[in-house]
């Protein structure tokens, strides 16, 4: 995949009213604080894992490694709703064939990293949802006008799954994930077929959930942990994710 900054003759702005949202918020509760929408593992190995990965003197690979685990841990808590089916399977006991009753995932998944950096979160997805279809969508702010803009969108052209998972490991403003958001919904909004989306992150501040609150208060937002420090300019200090994957400083 290209994921290089392109000129702005061949991309698409993003310039929708939901970008022009923004407000500060916080709390330590976070379904009262922005709904019951936003679900905060806050696992302790979430918590764990997301300070290892704040270390500056991590390698790539480690990096790698780190955002690996703590997509499968957020990811995890993300599906507890999936619906599942009967289903018959043949056992070996005592070197005789059974027959028995167990579950399987009844609808069929598609899952979206954002790029760059929600590539370090996908295989996470591939391995926990190994029938899932993986598709891409390439999103950057611009510096100028701070809207987002995609540069790189590979949804097929008809909808075919049920739930859809967005990869954002990082929200801090919002304005991405809230971007992605729209582009899948105004994606299926010509479907008969009806989906739901779900966004899964590793970190995010509360400005980015006040935001995405307010634009899409009918996704469910499941965020690792999250960053209310106000006092950090570069909230929530893993760096560009995209850099620390790829290793392109």
């Amino acid at each position: 995949l290209n994921t290089r900054e392109p000129s702005s003759s061949n991309v698409f702005v993003m310039s929708t009213s939901n970008s022009a949202k923004r407000q500060r918020g916080g709390g330590a509760d976070a379904e009262s604080a922005f709904g019951a929408n936003v679900h905060v593992t806050s696992h302790p190995l979430v918590m764990h894992k997301v300070t290892q990965l704040r270390q500056a003197s991590l390698s790539s690979r480690e990096y790698q490694q780190l955002m690996k685990e703590l997509s499968t841990l957020v990811l995890y808590e993300a599906t507890r709703d999936l619906p599942v089916v009967a289903t018959s399977i043949l056992t070996s006991e005592g070197g005789k064939k059974c027959t028995r009753t167990g579950s399987e995932v009844s609808e069929r998944l598609g899952v979206v990293p954002v790029l760059r950096g929600g590539l370090g979160m996908a295989e996470a997805a591939m391995e926990l949802l190994p029938s899932s279809q993986v598709w891409h969508l390439g999103i950057y702010r611009d510096k100028a006008s701070l809207l987002p803009v995609e540069y790189y969108n590979k949804l097929p052209k008809t909808v075919s799954v049920d739930q859809v998972y967005v990869m954002d490991p990082m929200p801090i403003s919002g304005h991405t994930a809230v971007a992605a958001i729209d582009i899948i919904k105004a994606w299926g909004a010509s479907s008969s077929r009806p989906f739901t989306v779900k966004l899964v992150c590793l970190v995010a501040t509360a400005d980015a959930l006040k935001l995405l609150s307010e634009c899409h208060p009918d996704v469910p937002l499941h965020i690792g942990v999250l960053d209310s420090d106000a006092s950090a300019p570069l909230m929530p200090s893993l760096g560009d994710v995209g850099d620390r994957l790829f290793n392109t400083f």
